[in-house]
Parts: structure tokens; sequence; C-alpha cells
């Protein structure tokens, strides 16, 4: 019997989404042991070097600027690429996305998403372009790619800057070729919940030799060398520590992805069968992280709304995520400054109301992802019985 019904949870230990992958304990804290024995900290130090090195390697570019965080590391970017007025973005995609736009006092521009791909539909980009648009910051979701060359040929066509929020898509490829490579600059993220992780981290890489001296500029406070500051900066630096968890999760990314390719097969086996769940699938000719099981709900099919999905998985110890609900433009202050937002991204909203992000990675077995999938579907099995059940959770808990 589920959980919800009155039975045992399926899971001692919760199984959470963004669980992060640890890597070889022994190289982290070898490499822990260098850095103490240094007394180098931070301040761009040998470890960091290696890790910008080793992440241009993988992606291919000429650049990589290290930064404390992903969303310091989309402001440095933004403004070193002189971005101004009005920059078009999504709004199904993490907040940080839109803040750093804000945060500069840019407005970003929400435009509608594709169905299927789930990032920016080109065609809606279009629409949104005005006398005070700079430029496009689009991201590649879930590891796959967006519409690259679409995207260019409207950045080039328009003069726009074209930037990329990769922070999903770290090792993973558009027609062949690393993603990092596209855009003026990319953004990868190596927070503790992504694939690569440098517990707290983030990246620029890029091909623009100027664009990138300007970034280590600014992440640094202008500092050109000692007592000389030629630049208007802040502090952005990764530390040493971070940069040593980072290259210990490159050292690991084959582990990483054999084991969420492995989940992401056990998850697609069980689903293909399943009312009302359509997995988003990966296609296996490009490189990708598999880092992300991504499930869309029907409520027609399955007689539940995926809400009510989240509800059955928590009470079994499983902690799903409804990702990028309910959308920028529903959060503050974009709700406020674009009440109207809704009715130009109704594909959006749509996505925003089904998506449902199962766990995976290291933490997880393929096991466990048969357990999930044997859960929903019998939640969808008794629909009618888990409808009343979340109905009397939710008045207990609104007392």
């Amino acid at each position: 019997m589920l959980a919800i019904l009155g039975g045992e949870p399926a899971f001692c230990e919760a199984l959470h989404v963004g669980r992060p992958n640890i890597g070889k304990r022994a190289r982290i804290a070898s490499r822990l042991n260098q850095i103490l024995d240094s007394r180098w900290l931070t301040n761009d130090g040998p470890m960091v070097k290696e890790f910008e090195a080793r992440v241009a390697e993988v992606t291919g570019t000429a650049h990589c600027v290290a930064m404390c965080n992903a969303t310091v590391a989309l402001e440095i970017a933004i403004r070193a690429a002189e971005l101004t007025g009005e920059v078009i973005v999504p709004s199904y995609t993490f907040i940080a996305t839109a803040h750093a736009l804000q945060w500069q006092q840019i407005t970003p521009v929400f435009a509608d998403i594709d169905a299927t791909t789930h990032t920016l539909e080109p065609r809606a980009i279009e629409r949104m372009i005005t006398p005070r648009t700079s430029g496009i910051l689009a991201t590649h979701l879930w590891g796959r790619a967006a519409d690259v060359a679409a995207l260019q040929e409207i950045a080039d066509r328009r003069g726009l800057t074209l930037l990329f929020d990769a922070a999903h898509a770290f090792g993973c490829s558009y027609h062949g070729e690393a993603i990092g490579r596209f855009g003026l600059a990319e953004v990868f993220s190596f927070h503790a919940t992504k694939f690569v992780n440098s517990f707290e981290g983030g990246a620029v890489v890029t091909n623009d030799e100027l664009l990138a001296r300007k970034m280590r500029l600014m992440r640094n406070f202008g500092f050109a060398g000692i007592d000389r500051v030629d630049y208007i900066g802040t502090n952005g630096k990764m530390t040493e520590i971070c940069a040593a968890m980072g290259l210990t999760s490159l050292e690991d990314m084959p582990e990483f992805v054999e084991v969420n390719l492995r989940n992401y097969r056990a998850y697609r086996d069980e689903l293909t069968d399943a009312p009302g769940l359509a997995l988003l699938e990966y296609d296996e000719g490009e490189r990708n992280n598999y880092h992300y099981i991504v499930v869309e709900v029907d409520q027609t099919k399955t007689g539940l709304t995926r809400d009510e999905l989240v509800a059955v998985l928590t009470a079994e110890n499983v902690l799903a995520r409804r990702y990028f609900y309910p959308g920028c433009h529903r959060m503050e202050p974009y709700r406020s400054l674009f009440p109207h937002a809704g009715l130009v991204l109704p594909v959006t909203e749509r996505v925003a109301e089904r998506v449902l992000v199962l766990p995976t990675g290291t933490a997880v077995s393929d096991d466990a992802a048969r357990t999930i999938c044997d859960i929903l579907r019998t939640a969808i099995a008794v629909a009618p019985e888990i409808r009343q059940a979340v109905s009397r959770r939710a008045m207990v808990t609104s007392t």
C-alpha cells in the first residue's frame, strides 16, 4: 500500500533531486592537504588555474574564467559584454538568470519556450525585440542544447549579443560540438547540485580574448597588478578548496555519466507504458550528462495533477521537484513589474504546471529508480483514492 494511503514509505532514507555527487574522497583530501601545506587558499592559486585549464579543455574553448558561483559569473559576463536596456530571456529558468540582469538595471524581457525542448522559441524571441534590446540570454536546459543556430542567426541579423546560461549543460554537446563554444560566452554552474560540482562555483568560457581579460579584472576588484586597478570590479574569485573539489569532480565525470545514463535508461524502460507520464528523452548520439530525469504529467490521462504526484512521492521519502515553477514572471519583482507577462507565455505556463523532476545521480541506484516508477504507476491506478488522501492532508495542514 502507498504511504499516503496508510502504508509504510518505500524508502527509509530520503532520495533527493540534486543530491551531490561526491567523487573520490581520498583525492579531495589529498588536494586539501596540498592547499593547507602551500597556505595559498584563494587569489587565483594553482588549483584554480588547473581547474580553469581543465574546463577549457573539456569545452574546447580558449579561455575559462572561474568564479565563486554561477550567478556572479552571469553578472560579470553580462557587464563585460556591455549589455544595456533590455535582454531577452526565458521565464522558464532558474531565477538567477533574470536576477543577473535586473541586478544591473537591465530589463529581462521574457519570451516563450518550445513545448518539446523547453528552451527559447526563436519566433517568440523575434516578437519581443525592441529598439532597446541589446542581447539574448538563452539557456541550455536539462543538458540539451538550445537551438543555437537559430539564435545566432537572429542575433547576427538584429545586431544583438548572444550569451548562454549553460548551468545544466557541462559535458554536453550540440551537433557533436561541445557546449561552451557558442555565442559570445557561456556560463556554467558548479553548484553542489550540479553534475560536476565545486561545492559552490561557476565559470565563464569564451573564445574572445578581450572579454576574458575584462572578466579576469572584474572578478578581482579590477586589479591588474599590485597597487594597480585598471577596471571597476567586484570579488568574484573561486577559492582553492572549491577548485580542488571541482578538479576531483572532473576526474570522476565518466563514472557520473555512467550512473546517470543507467538510471535514465531504467526510468525510460519502466515509464514506457505509464499512462500520462512522458519522459523527456535524450539523443544518445550527442554527449550528455543525463543529470535530469524530467517527466511531463498529463492529468487527463493520469487522473492526478503533477502536484498530487509530488505529494505521493514525498510520502514515500522521494523528494521530487517542480522545476522552475511557477516561472520567473510569476516571482518578484517581475510579477509586479510585468503583471500581464503570462499572456505571451502560454507554453511556459503549461510546462511549469506539468514538469516533474525525479532523483538520479550517484546517490540513486537503478533499483531505486524502478521502485519510484512502481510508486507512480500504482498511484495512477488508484487515482481517485489518492486525490481524496491528498485533499485530506491539505485540509489538516491548513488547520
